[in-house]
């Protein structure tokens, strides 16, 4: 591994005695499904701040067209659910935690629904979706394919109605406070109020989206793996970062911005085709397009290659137009606006990096391996996905989990005795003496290359050379400091896009989302979690 990447604590240099202070008791980093939980749960006992660097409504959850999984069926159960996600996980889920967010999901559901949820209804029971991966119907969607718009919207409100949170929208965390081997706030930058030290008694990571690494993604922009890179210099530990899911089904228009072809899709009947209009699936799942998504993925680049295609298509001719448009409006919106008639064209679809399943490592109750540190949502690897996403699991554990670390932070806060005070931490970096780079050709580059080497399929060698590729850059953009988000995000895109190369170089086998050409076997050997930190500028992997 190259120094540069571990040698940095901190982006910035700062001394905490000249510069603003603000004090809270719990800090949510993050205000997507699984920060906004947290922080009203944390809320309840505590004063909660909750930091988004954007708009509140820029969230991946907000961007989110699958539902939320639950067994509300009668016909299904709870068992069922926990086992399709046993299966999923490849072998490396925590059926401990799996049980346990699983478990919750009805109570779940039916809470968000209390609190204005406004989910689809077959007569007066929630409409329940199939998708892939799943035994049964038990996907619950809001207006069709615009569930994480309402989910971000009812969470939204909650918490701006709340008195004991504070959001600050447009702040950026530029990186973790540590003291003594813990967590206590975070370095931020304000476009009005400058740069600030922000001191919690307890602090949750919950922004967590890293799909813009790779130049495919379902992400919006500001998916720039923050998370990652800000609880690696901070010295927490992270695991499973070689396990990125992939969705199968993103628009393909060149030159368009990819946008994501939901799921439920699928599981409303339509068919994956070739440039012949042959379906395929059949070859490579006995699920055919129900088949896990990683598989489909991959079916897809098979596909590709073998047809000399740059996409597949996705034929819902056979729904009908006016059904299509009633059950995913803004799927049928979209399409109209590349001029794809749906009850007449086929859509051209290819996969894109859609979810990140590894991050900072908790432990049953959230809690991360560095003291004050809790982490929930995409931010974290519970273990719950494993090596494998079950589809519509994700607003779930959000929900559940992002409840629970809420919980548990705001009572360890309250357990804290004597006055919250500011820490005397300066952080001071040498001068650079290297030529600067564009910004935007290595972020451009960086996503090239991961797509190519660190996507769906992957070589030992590819990995490798990528590893070389990705510490050039940092040698460069590592030693410097910036002062604005683009800058700040380059900088954690490099950080993340190692760890992962390195975590994927290092898994030698095929497991889940992580496929190994030269290692195409799963290996019993491999049946776990791999670890990293940053300690005494090495990479201690278990």
């Amino acid at each position: 591994m190259d120094k540069p990447f571990l040698q940095r604590r901190y982006l910035l240099s700062f001394d905490t005695r000249h510069i603003g202070h603000i004090f809270t008791d719990v800090l949510v980093i993050g205000t997507g499904a699984a920060g906004l939980r947290a922080a009203l749960a944390a809320a309840e006992t505590s004063q909660v701040l909750a930091l988004t660097k954007g708009a509140l409504a820029h969230s991946n959850t907000y961007e989110a067209q699958g539902g939320i999984a639950a067994a509300l069926d009668p016909a299904d159960d709870v068992e069922a659910h926990i086992a399709d996600t046993v299966a999923c996980a490849a072998g490396i889920g925590d059926e401990q935690v799996i049980r346990r967010v699983v478990s919750a999901a009805p109570v779940t559901v039916r809470e968000m629904i209390a609190w204005g949820l406004p989910v689809d209804r077959e007569g007066r029971r929630p409409a329940l979706g199939r998708e892939g991966g799943h035994s049964a119907a038990r996907v619950v969607h809001a207006d069709g394919d615009a569930t994480g718009r309402h989910l971000a919207e009812t969470l939204i409100a909650r918490a701006r109605d709340h008195e004991n949170i504070k959001v600050f929208e447009n702040c950026f965390v530029v990186d973790l406070l540590t003291d003594e081997g813990a967590a206590v706030g975070a370095v931020t930058v304000h476009p009005r109020y400058g740069l600030q030290m922000i001191w919690a008694r307890q602090t949750i990571l919950a922004a967590g989206a890293a799909g813009t690494i790779w130049r495919e993604t379902t992400n919006p922009p500001n998916a720039t793996a923050d998370a990652i890179a800000v609880g690696f210099r901070a010295g927490a530990e992270l695991a499973d970062l070689e396990m990125v899911q992939f969705h199968p089904t993103t628009l393909y228009v060149a030159g368009a911005t990819r946008a994501l072809i939901s799921e439920a899709v699928r599981g409303e009947g339509a068919h994956l085709v070739d440039r012949e209009g042959e379906r395929f699936m059949a070859a490579y799942h006995e699920l055919g397009e129900l088949a896990p998504r990683d598989v489909v993925s991959r079916a897809i680049v098979a596909e590709m290659a073998r047809t000399h295609a740059t996409h597949v298509f996705l034929d819902v001719r056979h729904i009908g137009a006016e059904r299509f448009r009633r059950r995913f409006p803004q799927i049928h919106r979209l399409c109209a606006d590349f001029d794809l008639d749906v009850g007449r064209d086929l859509i051209p679809v290819h996969p894109a990096a859609h979810y990140m399943i590894g991050g900072v490592r908790v432990d049953a109750e959230g809690r991360s391996s560095l003291p004050g540190l809790w982490a929930c949502g995409e931010a974290a690897c519970t273990g719950l996905h494993g090596a494998n996403r079950l589809a519509s699991n994700s607003l779930l554990e959000a929900l559940v989990l992002g409840e629970a670390v809420g919980d548990l932070a705001a009572a360890e806060a309250a357990g804290e005795n004597g006055r919250l005070t500011a820490h005397k931490i300066v952080a001071q970096n040498p001068p650079s003496e290297r030529t600067e780079l564009d910004l935007a050709d290595i972020r451009n580059s960086l996503r090239s290359v991961m797509l190519r080497n660190a996507g769906i399929v992957r070589t030992g060698a590819r990995l490798a050379e990528t590893r070389e590729i990705v510490c050039f850059w940092g040698r460069y953009l590592m030693d410097k400091e910036f002062f604005d988000p683009a800058g700040w995000e380059a900088q954690n895109m490099l950080t993340a896009a190692l760890l992962v190369v390195e975590c994927a170089f290092r898994r030698t086998e095929t497991r889940g989302v992580h496929y190994r050409e030269d290692f195409p076997d799963t290996d019993p050997a491999w049946a776990r979690h791999q670890a990293l930190r940053r300690t005494d500028l090495q990479l201690v992997v278990s």
